[in-house]
């Protein structure tokens, strides 16, 4: 790892940290439907120049690249846009830090795992425990609806890598992303015409919705692939257990979020449940990397 990996690292563990903060601020005035617009349709004009040569590869692809998209995009998306109406930020990047979890156990279920080891169950276990302490405390403020919906955002992140693993293996990251943006900017504008507001958001709203675009999506993404080639997929999977950690701190010093002992167990639950249950996946996590996917099992992308 060069001091040059190193800082490709630290900023992927902030920038996907970010998401739940800038999306909980663009909520407070606009539609989850307008922050899915704003934050695809600024990610695809800014990703389609540096992918328009090779986007015919994508069309041989285009089925399961709009199934990509919906689940790792467009559902989970308005998912977490819908959800932090209600709870708080640092809570939001906590719960879709399970998403690992859901994912070996999915893998487990068609095929791309083989065995999941006693270590890994203890994992699983410690994981699911810290989810419900989580949920807990998040319905104590909320209600279980918006805790369903991150539980619910974190299922498509954890099936879109096994879609991508399956059945994109020939398609280059940085095209299909650009493509997968672009069908979610355009699934998405109708629902965000129909709730655009009436008055011009303020400048706090405003530059999250362009921040997310930018810096979250269209620049992470950029990066990403960058810490992939240069630290390998095992080694950038490891953001996962990072990122949940920067919305936390965000949510809690930028915006006071909550922060009772009943989510304090639940967040080092769910952490240290995800590394033991995944900390066995690096081979896996790359072999799908180096077939194509765009986010590794466990990438925490808000």
């Amino acid at each position: 790892m060069t001091r040059r990996t190193w800082l490709l690292f630290l900023a992927m563990s902030l920038i996907w940290g970010v998401p739940y903060l800038l999306i909980s601020e663009a909520v407070a005035e606009v539609s989850p439907a307008v922050v899915v617009f704003a934050r695809t349709a600024i990610g695809a004009v800014v990703l389609l120049p540096f992918a328009w040569r090779q986007l015919w590869v994508v069309w041989e692809y285009r089925w399961p690249v709009l199934a990509f998209a919906l689940l790792e995009m467009v559902g989970p998306w308005f998912l977490l846009s819908d959800a932090e109406r209600h709870l708080s930020s640092s809570l939001a990047g906590l719960l879709i830090a399970f998403a690992p979890v859901l994912a070996l156990v999915i893998a487990r279920a068609i095929g791309l795992e083989r065995r999941i080891g006693g270590l890994r169950i203890v994992g699983l276990v410690v994981a699911v425990g810290g989810v419900a302490a989580l949920g807990g405390g998040g319905m104590e403020t909320s209600g279980p609806w918006p805790v369903i919906e991150m539980l619910l955002a974190a299922v498509g992140y954890a099936i879109a890598p096994q879609v991508a693993a399956v059945k994109l293996g020939g398609v280059p990251p940085l095209p299909m992303t650009a493509v997968c943006l672009t069908v979610a900017a355009l699934v998405s504008a109708p629902f965000a015409a129909l709730s655009w507001p009436a008055a011009m958001p303020s400048a706090t709203a405003t530059g999250s919705l362009v921040l997310l675009g930018l810096l979250c999506t269209a620049l992470a993404f950029l990066l990403f692939f960058r810490l992939i080639a240069e630290a390998g997929p095992a080694r950038a999977t490891a953001i996962a257990y990072v990122n949940p950690v920067v919305a936390l701190a965000l949510g809690v010093s930028l915006r006071g979020d909550p922060f009772t002992p009943l989510i304090a167990i639940g967040a080092v639950l769910v952490l240290a449940g995800t590394f033991l249950a995944t900390r066995s996946s690096a081979r896996v996590a790359r072999a799908r990397l180096e077939a194509g996917a765009t986010t590794p099992e466990g990438a925490s992308r808000g």
